[in-house]
């Protein structure tokens, strides 16, 4: 476990499921963390307690990272009360189930915004101050579903991950001279509210591993490559062996 103390880390989409892992993770490896969720307020509260409760240090931020303003808002506040953020998780986003009958364009742009915009203007905002300190660690959460369409959600939510990928690349090309390192995690079927679903279908069974993966292993996954600096523009797939990349 990379050693995080005095590091300020901001997580998207934080209050529950893998963003509250990847949280506590970061917490317990010393970083002060910043807790930001849409409209569970409630269960990011209950994060925060927890990472308290521990012995480590975190705050709860709203806002909706898909609007400019809003994450303008959001990043500021984190260096405000916080101080400058040293390592990003753009975690934030959203899975609407369409089918290809019925996915309309407003789906198609709201889950474009939530998964991909999202993940551009938050590392946008935090670029400056991790190039002049020569140092960050930004990690983008992405999904198998970028490699095998993820038909059981929508054709959008497919593309927006594999944009997650894209972008990943882009960024870590470009700042690796920084000392800024950009990675993503490629979780596959996770115990989340998210996967319950397709828990209750029975997918794990079809598995290698022969079960759904944890939130805690994939934020062992990301402490991996906060820890790494010599790792960047890389997609580290977690998913009990459904796809081998």
């Amino acid at each position: 476990m990379p050693g995080l103390e005095n590091r300020v880390a901001l997580v998207t989409g934080s209050s529950r499921g893998i963003g509250k892992a990847i949280a506590v993770a970061l917490a317990e490896a010393g970083a002060l963390v910043a807790v930001n969720y849409l409209t569970h307020a409630d269960e990011a509260k209950a994060v925060v307690e927890s990472i308290g409760g521990t012995g480590g240090r975190a705050a709860a931020f709203g806002a909706d990272v898909s609007f400019g303003a809003e994450a303008q808002r959001l990043i500021g506040e984190v260096e405000k009360r916080l101080g400058p953020i040293d390592i990003l998780v753009n975690n934030a986003g959203a899975a609407l189930v369409r089918g290809l009958d019925d996915i309309t364009e407003d789906d198609f742009d709201r889950t474009i915004a939530s998964n991909l915009k999202s993940a551009f203007l938050c590392t946008q905002m935090v670029l400056s101050g991790m190039r002049a300190r020569k140092w960050g660690r930004i990690v983008n959460i992405s999904s198998i579903g970028a490699r095998i369409g993820a038909g059981s959600v929508s054709v959008a939510y497919g593309a927006s991950k594999a944009g997650i990928e894209g972008l990943t690349r882009a960024y870590a090309l470009r700042l690796a001279p920084d000392g800024v390192t950009v990675n993503a995690v490629a979780p596959g079927l996770v115990d989340t509210d998210m996967g319950k679903p397709l828990i209750e279908a029975g997918v794990p069974a079809r598995i290698p591993v022969g079960r759904a993966g944890t939130g805690d292993e994939i934020a062992q996954a990301v402490l991996l490559l906060v820890g790494n600096g010599y790792m960047t523009g890389q997609t580290i797939s977690v998913n009990g062996g459904s796809l081998f990349s």
